[in-house]
């Protein structure tokens, strides 16, 4: 649905949300085989549009290559759909639980239920796989949904509501399109669940309007990623795959590094591997259809005041790309202040920080000391440094030797922690997430339970073995 004017835009909300509660309550809960219906169907149509998918995302971004959206943004999709698909029968099976000696011979079971009506709130930057890989974990978990695309990504946004409208009855997904003022109402819907990802500064918004409702959340958000080089790393393989996670979507991935951590001897060396690795794969990506635009003119110009700023404060930035210029992306920066907004905040774009440490501990005293990142990496031939470095920091996850491969595994939750996020999803932790776990007791109809009770004739000797 299109909401048109702030005027009504709450009771139009409601009356989405009310509809598909009342849907919900005539039905009921949807069995296995209703659920793994509703995710074929979501997989085939995403199958049929994906060329409209790829075209609305290249007229959202300027240009972005098709494989990389077919890889990055809606692979992921169909490939975790298959993977919910595989598994929910054995997800959605009663759970046996122990029962203490005190409640012999009854017995306890989990059953896992859908909390009802999710809201999901995608972002600009992966409008396919932010949006649809929810909507199908929610789906999955035999939740109804309304859904928010962003209003900075308006053909994907209207890609997506055009694929959804084919597949399912508002009644059961809706999709909700808006600017500011209409995702400010959603977020203050009395929804079962509320799933948002973007920023950090919208995340603590959007948990603010939840909180008024008491709508529990999921947030997915993002943060300063780093990547912790050790000196014996495979420097070479680090500038490839640290290029590829810069120049793929342009940097705006939420897991993209955000700044590299490298003993100070090999800095420089490492600085023109990695410049001349940016300019490879960039060059690579403008053969195809690309390389993958900023989203707006506003977070183009951010991104060049970040730069202008370090670079007045004292900073060298090298220009990565074909034409070497240092005013352009994608760029390194070198002795970037601490104090400088490239250090503070999150990049989201292709500029990445180099910062130099002279022991181990000095880098990871440097990721400690800031808020825990969505995701970590190391690269190190030393199994004890890098055991040492996953023992003493925290993050939402982890790929070691690699980038950004740890959201492909969908049997990995996949979340933040702290300022990168609440909550996780993908596979058995989205299906979790977005499910009721019940706790039965069934007791039986003669045990010595109300012996036991106060008053019982061996409550005395009930109490005693309970305090033992």
């Amino acid at each position: 649905m299109q909401i048109g004017s702030e005027v009504g835009l709450r009771a139009e909300l409601e009356a989405v949300l009310a509809a598909q509660r009342l849907a919900q309550a005539g039905a009921g809960a949807p069995g296995r085989e209703a659920r793994r219906a509703d995710l074929l169907k979501l997989k085939q149509a995403i199958r049929a549009h994906r060329h409209n998918l790829v075209h609305a995302a290249a007229a959202d971004f300027g240009a972005r290559p098709a494989d990389e959206t077919l890889i990055l943004d809606v692979g992921p999709v169909v490939q975790g759909i298959n993977h919910l698909r595989r598994h929910l029968g054995r997800w959605m099976r009663p759970e046996r639980r122990s029962v203490p000696i005190t409640l012999w011979p009854g017995r306890a079971r989990i059953i896992r239920e859908p909390l009802g009506v999710v809201g999901i709130m995608a972002p600009w930057n992966y409008p396919f796989g932010l949006s649809l890989m929810p909507l199908a974990t929610a789906l999955a978990a035999g939740n109804r949904v309304m859904l928010k695309p962003s209003e900075l990504a308006p053909e994907s946004s209207r890609a997506i509501a055009a694929l959804l409208r084919e597949v399912f009855d508002p009644a059961q997904v809706a999709v909700v399109e808006g600017g500011v003022e209409t995702g400010a109402a959603f977020a203050g819907l009395p929804f079962d669940h509320l799933f948002f990802t973007g920023s950090t500064e919208v995340g603590r918004k959007v948990m603010r309007a939840a909180a008024d409702n008491l709508v529990p959340v999921t947030l997915e958000l993002g943060g300063k990623s780093p990547v912790i080089l050790s000196r014996d790393a495979d420097f070479e393989k680090a500038a490839r795959d640290i290029a590829f996670g810069k120049i793929a979507n342009a940097g705006q991935t939420c897991i993209a590094p955000d700044y590299v951590l490298i003993h100070d001897e090999d800095a420089a060396g490492f600085a023109e591997r990695l410049a001349a690795a940016m300019k490879r794969a960039r060059a690579v990506a403008a053969r195809r259809e690309g390389p993958c635009g900023i989203i707006s003119d506003r977070h183009s110009q951010r991104l060049l005041s970040l730069m202008d700023e370090a670079r007045d404060l004292g900073a060298t930035v090298i220009g990565a790309g074909p034409e070497g210029a240092s005013s352009t992306f994608p760029a390194i920066v070198l002795d970037a202040p601490p104090d400088s907004r490239l250090m503070r905040e999150e990049i989201f774009g292709p500029i990445l920080p180099v910062v130099t440490y002279n022991l181990i501990d000095e880098a990871i005293a440097h990721v400690t000391s800031a808020p825990k990142p969505l995701a970590l990496y190391i690269y190190s031939g030393s199994g004890a440094e890098r055991d040492r470095i996953l023992r003493e920091t925290q993050s939402g996850n982890v790929t070691t030797n690699g980038m950004m491969t740890h959201y492909a595994v969908d049997d990995l939750p996949f979340g933040g922690v702290g300022h990168s996020g609440i909550g996780a999803y993908h596979g058995r932790a989205g299906f979790d997430a977005m499910s009721h776990a019940k706790g039965v007791f069934e007791e039986p109809r003669r045990s010595l339970i109300p012996l036991g009770r106060p008053g019982g004739r061996f409550a005395k000797l009930f109490a005693r073995y309970m305090m033992r």
